[in-house]
């Protein structure tokens, strides 16, 4: 070996132990596969537990608590993994009970702590020991049918309930991660359900799918990851009010204010279905692009990713309104926005990254399907 021979071995070795004392665990990225249902919900593998138990998540940047049911979880809850405590070897007992309420949906339970992996058994996985956890007892019906087993929040501990540590959170802390930050692409797959429909990749920014970053916006709020755009614009309407926005995985839709919800509906040629609490749109309509500006920078919303073809010929806008009465963000900015601009969620440097996503529009003769 040629450092052997010069003598400089013995520097480059005194330099490994440094950097392995500095750091007990190796840094890594990791890109995990998700699969897309129907352009509604995005699900990702996890493991717990010593060995790996498996869990199918929602992978929420929207919220900050892991949880998967437990053995005592009857109702709601038949067709779900649960996390059996007394089968892993790493697993310690916390006992502290939780509840936690969602916009729709809701679950209950103690907390334990346990080595979580981000990835199927079988696959790369990123380790994170000593996570603390929700071991669900109940989980409302809302829950019931979906194909998930629990919640990965992804956002920050001031958000989350009890203040426990997040594990992505806790991954940056025990200095796992190349950089403090995940990305997300998200496809557009139209109706086809359980089938792959993005990569998130934790600890460096996605090349592969993305491409070259458009701009960074600074957080406004290190809870969700909230932060300012103004100029929300469809057809011939505009809306220039600056407010606090949410970049959130695990919402289907864009949601604003009703009166500009509304408007925009106009714009693309919608009518609102009281009883389906949807905006009806016909399936070959093509309104021209939903616009959000943020930091200066004009991000462009194309049709076929915010219009959805729900079944039976019938296609809605994936827009819906929400008012809080001054109290939290004014929009979420769900997976239609992240289907078109891949989100860089910088939690080292508090801020959202955007870049386009290099995911090929639909043929026209696809329309909104896969």
């Amino acid at each position: 070996m040629e450092m052997l021979r010069t003598g400089e071995w013995a520097t480059y070795k005194k330099y490994l132990d440094r950097q392995r004392k500095m750091s007990p665990w190796q840094f890594q990225s990791l890109p995990q596969n998700v699969n897309d249902f129907a352009d509604f919900e995005y699900l990702g593998n996890i493991t717990i537990g010593t060995p790996d138990q498996s869990f199918i998540v929602v992978l929420d940047t929207g919220s900050a608590n892991l949880w998967i049911p437990g053995p005592s979880c009857k109702a709601n809850c038949d067709s779900k993994h649960k996390f059996d405590s007394s089968k892993s070897s790493t697993f310690d007992k916390n006992g502290q009970s939780w509840t936690i309420q969602y916009g729709s949906g809701a679950a209950a339970g103690i907390l334990g702590q346990d080595t979580v992996k981000i990835g199927a058994t079988g696959e790369s996985q990123l380790s994170i020991p000593k996570t603390t956890f929700g071991i669900a007892n109940q989980i409302s019906p809302d829950f019931k049918s979906d194909a998930t087993d629990g919640i990965f929040g992804l956002a920050f501990t001031t958000l989350a309930v009890d203040g426990v540590v997040p594990p992505l959170i806790n991954a940056i802390k025990q200095g796992v991660l190349d950089q403090p930050l995940f990305s997300v692409f998200l496809e557009h797959r139209g109706t086809l359900t359980n089938v792959g429909g993005g990569v998130f990749t934790y600890g460096a920014v996605d090349t592969t799918n993305c491409g070259p970053v458009i701009g960074y916006q600074p957080l406004s709020s290190a809870t969700y990851f909230q932060f300012k755009a103004n100029r929300f614009r469809l057809g011939k309407y505009l809306n220039a009010k600056v407010v606090d926005v949410i970049s959130d995985t695990g919402t289907s839709f864009l949601g604003g204010p009703s009166v500009v919800i509304d408007e925009m509906a106009k714009q693309a040629g919608a009518t609102y279905d009281i009883l389906g609490e949807a905006y009806i749109i016909d399936c070959d309509a093509t309104p021209g692009p939903l616009g959000v500006t943020i930091g200066g920078h004009d991000y462009q919303i194309q049709h076929y990713n915010y219009i959805a073809d729900v079944g039976d010929g019938t296609c809605v806008l994936t827009l819906f309104p929400m008012d809080f009465g001054g109290f939290g963000p004014t929009w979420i900015l769900g997976d239609p926005f992240i289907r078109q601009y891949c989100n860089i969620y910088d939690l080292g440097n508090l801020r959202m990254g955007f870049a386009p996503s290099l995911q090929p529009a639909p043929t026209t003769s696809s329309k909104l399907g896969s």
